[in-house]
């Protein structure tokens, strides 16, 4: 588990299951592919497989033996719906987010299909949090597998945003987080395509989280849109009672 994560909607992370295989246009620059393999090279044991999916048994309780309640990003390193995880072991992941209920988890996939799939089967509470990416206007379609979920909390990560999406239809999502991709050979993100969708979360009562522009330097480029900072979150009160206990 890592404290005090980068990553701006979060605070903690923790990988269960890490390598993934890249589903879509949104992994052709992918961040965990590039820290797990300068993770590998540095003999992190976690990473002895680099980019493969790889289930760590070992990882399993950590938010149990972490009393303090945190902000949990749930596979950073990975995609918990791929494939190449076993139902069995999804279950248990989910078992200890039920369990290690002072906890608020956030969930984020591609694999909408399998999640809608397995979704009957899951251990819904409202501490955990269910995502899905959606790109560009043809990914758009995850958002429907999600709204069909269990799922109490839901929301849709239109990261690294890669074209407008002109119909947007967030019927039953509570959160939407826009961000532009980053790091090497970073695709640019135009402005209209995250005001279109900043509009439409203001219209319909969807919290709204600008995370990044990003670019090759995304500190220079920034976070702020129309010269203000968007941080809204879904209204829960055990992540306000969070945020507060860590700031």
């Amino acid at each position: 588990m890592a404290h005090n994560s980068s990553i701006e909607w979060t605070e903690s992370t923790w990988n269960p299951v890490t390598g993934c295989t890249k589903a879509s246009p949104g992994c052709r620059h992918c961040y965990a592919e590039r820290m797990a393999k300068r993770l590998q090279a540095m003999g992190q044991a976690n990473y002895a497989n680099g980019f493969k999916v790889t289930l760590h048994e070992h990882a399993l309780e950590l938010p149990l033996k972490w009393k303090k309640p945190q902000t949990i990003f749930v596979n950073s390193m990975s995609d918990l719906f791929h494939k190449s995880v076993p139902t069995e072991f999804i279950l248990r992941v989910f078992e200890v987010m039920r369990k290690a209920h002072w906890h608020q988890y956030q969930v984020l996939t591609k694999r909408a299909e399998r999640l809608e799939e397995l979704s009957p089967i899951l251990p819904w509470e409202p501490h955990i949090w269910m995502g899905v990416s959606v790109e560009n206007a043809r990914y758009a379609f995850r958002i429907d597998h999600l709204r069909r979920t269990n799922a109490q909390i839901r929301f849709v990560s239109f990261e690294p945003l890669l074209g407008p999406i002109p119909t947007l239809d967030l019927r039953g999502m509570h959160w939407a987080i826009v961000g532009g991709e980053s790091g090497p050979n970073a695709r640019p993100m135009c402005e209209e395509w995250v005001v279109a969708i900043q509009k439409h979360c203001q219209r319909n009562g969807v919290p709204f989280f600008f995370k990044q522009w990003g670019g090759v330097n995304k500190k220079r480029t920034g976070r702020l849109l129309n010269g203000k900072t968007w941080d809204e979150m879904p209204a829960v009160p055990c992540l306000r009672e969070s945020l507060r206990a860590v700031g």
